[in-house]
């Protein structure tokens, strides 16, 4: 991976509180990120916003992921490709954020797919252009890790049902968000958490 790229990339990214606050601003211009405008992409735009409103006052971190982000040993990014019409990164990027806010080790950063597209081309999923994408990238702007764009347990729900079913309907997506709702980030946390131990980035 080119460091260039990396280094580029988080020269152009935001804060989370910064990406909030962008949305919100589009979203009174009747406009929601990324190139496309449409009236779906606007009324999804508006709900995750909601969403993510609700996930900052309301999510909490575990104390074995606060225990586990203690013996951090140096200074990580965590470079998340996102879309405020994305439902999964709705869902994700408050529990990254606290996660972020739980360590002085963590920075959180957002950029935006569509204006980002050389970036989103090196992170596909199965060829595809799917988000969110975490990049863990340490402080010589070398990757060590990516995690997305969903939860360990969602992706296996996912899979399942697609299987028997063929495609994903209205009805899957609903359960999906039902699923994100109740779990409040535990399964994000723990993959989170399994990424940076498998980097060997964890004090013993």
């Amino acid at each position: 991976m080119n460091n260039c790229l990396i280094k580029n990339s988080l020269k152009r990214s935001i804060s989370y509180s910064t990406y909030r606050t962008m949305i919100k601003g589009l979203l009174v211009e009747g406009k929601s990120t990324g190139k496309d405008q449409n009236e779906d992409l606007l009324n999804y735009s508006r709900l995750n916003d909601a969403r993510m409103d609700r996930l900052d006052k309301t999510l909490t971190i575990s104390e074995e992921t606060q225990h586990a982000l203690h013996k951090l040993v140096e200074n990580y990014s965590l470079l998340v490709i996102a879309e405020g019409w994305c439902g999964d990164a709705a869902q994700i990027l408050p529990v990254l954020n606290k996660i972020a806010d739980a360590s002085p080790k963590l920075k959180l950063r957002v950029v935006c797919r569509d204006e980002n597209d050389e970036l989103m081309q090196a992170y596909l999923t199965n060829g595809s252009k799917s988000i969110p994408k975490v990049i863990i990238i340490n402080n010589n702007n070398e990757p060590i890790n990516t995690w997305g764009p969903r939860p360990s347990f969602a992706t296996k729900m996912i899979q399942d049902y697609k299987e028997k079913n063929g495609s994903l309907d209205a009805e899957f997506k609903t359960n999906l968000q039902k699923w994100y709702n109740k779990n409040k980030g535990l399964n994000i946390q723990s993959d989170i958490l399994q990424l940076l131990e498998s980097a060997d980035v964890l004090a013993v």
